[in-house]
């Protein structure tokens, strides 16, 4: 098992770094139990997650194009939040000379609207189509305070042939020019969670903002939704962000994470090389570091935390690239983020597009930068094989 060494070699050039912060900092709070890890109080979490589940309607400026009415519409099992079965559909054109192409509008492509005659289709010509898993929004607000430095070296320890890729991607909060490592979305396409929620809030429901003024288009032509622009003063995208910032880190099954079948496939998780990518425990910066351009400094309930995101967070290439180019360069069109495997028990279909409908298929899926990983998962004996799925299906 000369690989399996190998990975497991690598694995641990890649935790060099983290012994000392790790003994510095204090477990982050996990659940799924709708209590706040300590950002806000509980009635100011209880108010914002009433704000985050609230259904948008004509009056409010949905659409004219969108794909749900509320951020829980996506975000919502097992608690708002969390993650669901929704999908979305995005479309492009590549070609070698120009590269990936956008479609007039945008890659995105809303499965709704509010007048049958502004409704989207894939327009001709666009032969890049991928379905987009919601992402689970638990803890992302520890994920938001993670330093870049802590990103960057987790990709600089990580050998050549599985390097995650870091982009730094836009603040939009902040001033022009700002950017920060990017660590939200399947594309890494956001760095703080005030980006991320104005970007959904435009681009999922419609809502203008001042991050965002203008409505989007249909197909790229201009259509109109009744409703002057901005719609928001940005006030919902802010209770967004802190209502995603005070929430729990999804929890394992604390059964099923204690069984002999689990903590055997644990370590086997570690050995086969799982965990270059799907990083198990990473620190959150101290309490006042300011990030995000000097927008936001990170709180005693945030910062110092250890987390187990089983992520690294960054760009790789294991072969089910989506074609999509969002904000990082074109590099970024065959990657991926690590997909976090916290709360992965809550979840029955798996990958970006959700194809992947059990786990073993999920694993098999890969390829690229993971080759050998799944080549020494493959020479595991069928009981070991079981071992990694059961420690999957605790967390």
């Amino acid at each position: 098992m000369k690989i399996v060494k190998n990975l497991a070699l690598a694995c641990a050039a890649i935790l060099v770094w983290l012994p000392d912060a790790l003994t510095q900092s204090t477990e982050a709070p996990t659940g799924f139990d709708n209590l706040t890890n300590g950002f806000l109080s509980q009635p100011d979490f209880d108010s914002a997650r009433a704000v985050f589940e609230e259904r948008e309607g004509l009056a409010d400026g949905l659409g004219p194009v969108y794909n749900a009415q509320s951020c829980a519409e996506c975000h919502q099992a097992p608690v708002s939040g969390a993650t669901s079965q929704v999908t979305e559909l995005r479309a492009g054109h590549f070609d070698t000379r120009r590269g990936f192409q956008n479609p007039p509008g945008g890659s995105l492509i809303n499965d709704r609207a509010i007048d049958p005659a502004f409704q989207e289709t894939v327009p001709p010509g666009n032969e890049v189509r991928t379905l987009r898993s919601s992402l689970n929004a638990l803890g992302d607000g520890f994920v938001e305070c993670i330093g870049d430095d802590t990103l960057k070296s987790i990709s600089q320890n990580q050998p050549a042939s599985m390097r995650g890729q870091v982009v730094l991607v836009p603040v939009l909060e902040a001033p022009a020019g700002t950017t920060r490592v990017g660590r939200f979305g399947w594309k890494d396409q956001h760095a703080s969670l005030v980006s991320f929620s104005a970007d959904a809030y435009l681009n999922e429901m419609g809502i203008t903002t001042p991050f965002f003024p203008q409505d989007n288009t249909s197909n790229g032509r201009v259509v109109d939704d009744g409703i002057a622009d901005p719609e928001d003063d940005g006030a919902d995208v802010e209770t967004f962000a802190n209502f995603m910032r005070a929430t729990k880190a999804p929890a394992p099954d604390p059964v099923l994470v204690a069984t002999a079948a689990a903590r055997a496939g644990s370590a086997l998780f570690d050995s086969v090389g799982c965990v270059t990518c799907h990083v198990g425990s990473i620190p959150t910066a101290k309490p006042g570091t300011v990030i995000n351009g000097g927008t936001f400094t990170v709180p005693t309930a945030l910062g110092d935390k250890v987390i187990h995101p089983f992520s690294d967070f960054l760009l790789h290439n294991v072969g089910t690239g989506d074609g999509i180019v969002q904000n990082g360069p074109a590099s970024t069109r065959t990657k991926m983020r690590t997909a976090p495997l916290w709360g992965l028990r809550t979840r029955d279909r798996y990958m970006h597009d959700g194809l992947s409908v059990t786990l073993s298929d999920a694993i098999l899926r890969h390829g690229g930068e993971a080759s050998n990983v799944v080549s020494a998962y493959r020479r595991l004996s069928a009981t070991r094989r079981n071992q990694i799925l059961a420690f999957l299906a605790s967390l």
